[in-house]
């Protein structure tokens, strides 16, 4: 076990894999010496980010470079990198150089003096990022915080340092749709805030567009609270409490003798509430489409190939190996070759 791990999902991120190796390895050995290892995990990257980790690999001992066979996303690959990794502390960060990895010693200063297991990032400002961006993230977090039943920090991404039986405990939960922060939150033990100023994209464009920052949101939401479900339950029984009363005024117009018209507001009342309904089948649809993937027990994610020294197994995925000249076909992900 070394003391210390870096784990970094990429995904087309060949423009800063260069100065981010350069970073990491300056911030882990004032750190730690020469005791790390950095575990850069290739999610199915279309540019030459994985052949970058593999030059990488060979001209420095303390990287493992690990390609998935396909794109996972983010929180798997996430995943697959932290269920690989060998360190008693483990740094989470990504590739685009927003989070700053020379806060590395003042993070692990602050588990020291603190005795914690968990020290998580605190965004004080957000350099480089839209006014948008910045009031939907507000707005998200503080959803997220009123809506589920786990406590998670506001303005915490994912960068943040961990200790080994904090992961362990991490690595114990085998869902699907993984919330990688909200999971950490989940398992308690002492975790504390770290501030920080985030900065800009170091190269390239975000791998986080507003449809995919939309399913990360819903994928937290659902995954941690079943807030969608009350709501659907609240509505229904508001639209019930409306129908007696509207039941009401048309017995007491009847009874007054008056003409009750309007074809137009009889199909407004229709067409709402039959989207109501509908948006409460498709909020019951996603829960029960995530018990379905998870029924089915797929490993997380696939590895296809890696590059460097790796001495730890799989927990959550699956490694396909290549051997020459198999005797047999088939059997523990090996495969045979020229």
């Amino acid at each position: 076990m070394t003391a210390l791990s870096i784990v970094v999902p990429c995904f087309n991120e060949e423009a800063c894999l260069a100065a981010l190796h350069e970073r990491l390895s300056a911030a882990a050995r004032s750190a730690v010496a020469a005791d790390y290892e950095i575990v850069l995990v290739n999610d199915g990257s279309r540019d030459k980010s994985w052949d970058l980790m593999r030059t990488i690999a060979a001209d420095d001992g303390h990287v493992v470079a690990v390609n998935l066979s396909r794109n996972h996303g983010h929180q798997l690959a996430l995943t697959a990198g932290l269920d690989l990794c060998r360190g008693d502390k483990i740094l989470i960060i990504d590739a685009d150089l927003q989070d700053p990895p020379e806060l590395l010693p003042d993070m692990m200063r602050v588990m020291r003096d603190q005795d914690a297991d968990v020290v998580y990032g605190v965004r004080r400002s957000r350099s480089g990022e839209t006014a948008f961006k910045r009031a939907t993230a507000h707005g998200f977090y503080r959803l997220l915080s009123r809506a589920t039943e786990v406590d998670i920090p506001l303005d915490a991404g994912d960068f943040r340092l961990m200790s080994r039986r904090a992961l362990d405990a991490l690595l114990a939960m085998r869902e699907q749709a993984r919330f990688i922060r909200g999971m950490v939150a989940w398992i308690g033990f002492k975790q504390v805030p770290f501030a920080y100023d985030r900065q800009e994209r170091f190269a390239g464009n975000t791998k986080y567009p507003l449809k995919k920052m939309m399913r990360f949101a819903f994928d937290a939401l659902t995954g941690f609270s079943s807030a969608p479900l009350k709501l659907a339950s609240h509505v229904g029984m508001a639209l019930s409490i409306g129908s007696i009363l509207l039941i009401l005024y048309i017995a007491y117009a009847w009874a007054a003798g008056r003409s009750i018209q309007g074809w137009t507001s009889l199909m407004l009342v229709v067409v709402v509430i039959g989207a109501i309904q509908m948006f409460a089948l498709a909020l019951m649809g996603e829960y029960i489409g995530r018990l379905y993937n998870e029924a089915k027990r797929r490993p997380l994610y696939i590895v296809q190939e890696v590059a460097g020294d790796r001495r730890a197994e799989a927990r959550l995925g699956y490694i396909a190996e290549a051997i020459a000249k198999s005797e047999r076909p088939g059997g523990r992900g090996k495969r045979p070759t020229k």
